[in-house]
C-alpha cells in the first residue's frame, strides 16, 4: 500500500479532517479533534504514524523491521510505519483503521462521528 492510498483511506473516514498543526510538510489526520495519523509526504521511503494498543505495538515492532516507536510521538501508543513494501498492505489498512477506532473510542460520546 503506497502513501496515496493511506491518505485517501484517512479522508475517507467519518468525521476525518486533514489539518498541518506543524508546518505545511506534515500532514495530520484528526478525528474529533485528536490525531489518529500524520505524515510527510516529502520523505523517502513515505512513512506514517499510527496510533497502536501498547501491547500490540510491541509484537508489531518485533515482528516487521520497518515497524518502529513512533518518531516525535509517545512510543508507548505510536509507531511509525516505513512503507516499504515489507509490511503487507492489508495489515496497514488494519492498523490505520485500528488507530482511528482507538481515538475515535476515547472520544466523548458528543464528538464521536455517526
Amino acid at each position: 500500500m503506497d502513501l496515496p492510498e493511506l491518505i485517501d483511506r484517512c479522508l475517507a473516514k467519518p468525521g476525518c479532517e486533514e489539518t498541518t498543526p506543524f508546518g505545511p510538510e506534515v500532514l495530520v489526520y484528526k478525528v474529533g479533534g485528536r490525531m489518529f495519523a500524520l505524515t510527510d509526504p516529502a520523505e523517502f521511503p513515505p512513512r506514517i504514524n499510527l496510533k497502536c494498543d501498547p501491547d500490540r505495538a510491541v509484537g508489531l515492532r518485533e515482528e516487521f523491521d520497518a515497524i518502529t516507536p513512533g518518531y516525535h510521538m509517545n512510543k508507548r501508543h505510536w509507531n511509525t510505519l516505513v512503507l516499504d513494501g515489507s509490511v503487507p498492505a492489508d495489515l496497514i489498512a488494519e492498523l490505520l483503521d485500528h488507530s482511528y477506532e482507538l481515538v475515535v473510542a476515547s472520544l466523548p460520546r458528543a464528538k464521536r462521528p455517526g
